[in-house]
């Protein structure tokens, strides 16, 4: 779901005028219509979103009717822009016409190619989605007793949503379009603990622990009675519904190639998939010959460090070495590890003034990944604030075992400056705090911008007072390859180069990861065809603008004004993007 959250409430640094003169207030208005008929039309976005109105609502996406319903909505508003003359709008209603006529055309697309014959995966899906929101510590409010109504309410539409899944499975399975062995193996037992009934074990109990103190005694009681009734007669049994399905009927048709090349239609799925997330027009070939390349390049750079640390033997000895030896895993507690992220934090802060002139107003937190996802999750992630401001930013870590937390092929430093400050937080927080953007846009997240910005942020590292020393260096250069890899591999996995088992050895060969780590990651590019290609492909592009920037600009080129601008005007595809700084440069 593209619009689930993933800029300044000032734009002075970007001269507001520009912007403001000649705004077109009727396409503002249609821009402000859509974004309240998309919310109802998709209410998991509002929800995460900050607007609770339709906290009640999940809608079952995988019906016929529910596809013919969205398709009329993304046929009329193109059609009603079409309205509008696109070349006599200012430079920010421009671009939030490209934006929403993108968004439109993609989603009628991908109607064709029937992605609700794949409803579940291991890695982002509802059911998943579900069991993160049903904790309590997610977006979904817990607050009063129409909290707890709104969330039953919208449980009750899962066990619905959950028997539409399993006949489109099935669908799937009588015309071939099945997901790899490899990956059902996986979701069966999450299903299996979403499903359990026991109070301590399954998080879906956590907000009855949590029960607001205002609330009455009486409506305490009411609600924890209904809350358990709703579990009990209808969310856990559609978990397990799901699970045996997987386990007794969809396993033994579930195909043993690891990507869509395995599957009827999957190569012109997979190029769909490629334009989507990438918002370019490269071809899978392009991509991966472009992998390949970079993949070379940060190789030598490692071939360097290796030198320079006196190491003797090959560079794959070297990592193995990074990887293994004890120096490189000091931590013991999982308190010490969120710590350790805490610190790095600390040692950016002074450093941000130097890059950025405005700051997020949305809250930051550091915490532990919940124990429903932390074994399925291959690396620290974020989770968006809200817009009121009522939850915060989250940096969630995964902490299966504190001891083997390794600090160099984690690369610490670089995965908080990506996943954290100043990548997801800043560039997030800072597009829902525009106000100056029409609500949809301050939402909206594409993949290649959002994950291009936050790994163009690790290469700003040294700036930021960070990688001063050979384990953070080699952890930076790990995660950088780490990016360069999945192009290859995406690729090679759904065109047909390469087996599950070539991309884990290709993974082990390249780079200091653990062979569980590679797996999970090789799993999550089978589960996720294209999302995989945005990181590298979104870094490179920025990297080529702004030194396109610089060129044109020359001694007048300032690096701040240049983060600004590119995050003044919100999320974009990239194929938006270099109209917009192009601009951007002609008013310097």
């Amino acid at each position: 779901m593209r619009h689930i959250s993933l800029i300044f409430c000032s734009l002075l640094f970007i001269c507001c005028t520009a912007y403001s003169q000649g705004r077109n207030q009727q396409l503002h208005q249609l821009f402000e219509k859509y974004y309240r008929e998309s919310q109802q039309l998709e209410p998991l976005n509002a929800t995460f979103a900050g607007d609770h109105r339709y906290d009640d609502l999940l809608p079952n996406d995988g019906t016929i009717a529910y596809t013919q319903q969205k398709s009329a909505f993304d046929k009329k508003y193109l059609h009603l822009l079409s309205g509008y003359n696109r070349n006599a709008l200012n430079t920010a209603d421009r671009i939030s016409f490209d934006v929403l006529k993108e968004i439109l055309e993609m989603d009628l697309e991908r109607m064709k190619y029937h992605a609700e014959y794949l409803p579940i995966n291991q890695f982002a899906s509802l059911p998943l989605l579900i069991g993160q929101l049903g904790s309590g510590k997610s977006a979904q409010p817990f607050q009063n007793l129409r909290d707890y109504e709104n969330w039953m309410r919208r449980i009750s539409a899962f066990s619905e949503w959950a028997d539409t899944a399993i006949g489109n499975m099935k669908k799937g399975v009588s015309l071939g379009i099945v997901l790899p062995k490899a990956l059902v193996v996986k979701m069966i037992p999450q299903m299996e603990a979403l499903a359990e009934k026991d109070t301590v074990k399954n998080i879906l109990f956590q907000p009855l622990n949590n029960l607001p103190p205002a609330m009455p005694a009486a409506e305490r009681e009411k609600v924890k009675q209904s809350f358990l009734q709703s579990l009990n007669q209808q969310l856990l049994p559609a978990y397990q519904r799901l699970a045996n399905y997987l386990k007794n009927d969809y396993l033994p048709h579930a195909t043993d190639s690891a990507g869509l090349s395995g599957v009827p239609g999957g190569a012109e799925l997979y190029r769909y998939y490629v334009r989507y997330f990438t918002t370019t027009g490269l071809s899978p070939q392009e991509i991966y010959e472009t992998g390949l390349r970079e993949v070379a390049r940060i190789s030598a750079a490692m071939e360097e460090q290796k030198r320079r640390s006196g190491f003797n033997g090959t560079l794959q000895e070297f990592l193995t070495f990074l990887r293994t030896d004890r120096q490189f895993m000091p931590f013991k507690t999982p308190e010490q590890v969120l710590q350790a992220y805490q610190q790095i934090y600390d040692k950016i802060k002074p450093t941000l003034h130097t890059m950025f002139s405005v700051t997020p107003k949305t809250k930051f937190e550091i915490r532990r990944v919940e124990a429903f996802r932390e074994a399925s999750q291959n690396g620290p992630s974020y989770i968006v604030g809200s817009v009121d401001g009522t939850r915060p930013g989250i940096f969630y870590v995964p902490i299966p075992d504190a001891t083997r937390i390794n600090e160099t092929f984690l690369g610490m430093e670089a995965t908080f400056i990506h996943e954290a400050i100043p990548g997801h937080h800043y560039q997030i927080s800072l597009q829902q705090e525009n106000t100056s953007l029409p609500s949809f846009r301050r939402q909206i997240s594409f993949s290649a911008f959002t994950e291009g910005w936050a790994l163009y942020c690790e290469s700003l590292g040294k700036e930021l007072g960070c990688y001063n020393d050979m384990p953070q260096q080699m952890g930076a250069l790990n995660n950088e390859i780490h990016r360069a890899i999945r192009l290859v591999l995406d690729v090679g996995i759904h065109t047909g180069k390469m087996t599950r088992e070539d991309a884990i050895s290709y993974m082990l060969t390249h780079e200091s990861i653990s062979e569980e780590e590679a797996i999970n990651s090789v799993e999550r590019y089978m589960a996720l065809p294209g999302q995989a290609l945005t990181y590298k492909t979104g870094e490179l592009e920025i990297l080529r603008l702004r030194e396109k920037c610089r060129k044109k600009l020359g001694a007048r080129f300032n690096i701040i004004k240049f983060h600004d601008a590119l995050l003044g005007q919100g999320d974009m595809p990239l194929s938006v993007l270099e109209q917009y700084m192009d601009e951007w440069v002609g008013r310097q």
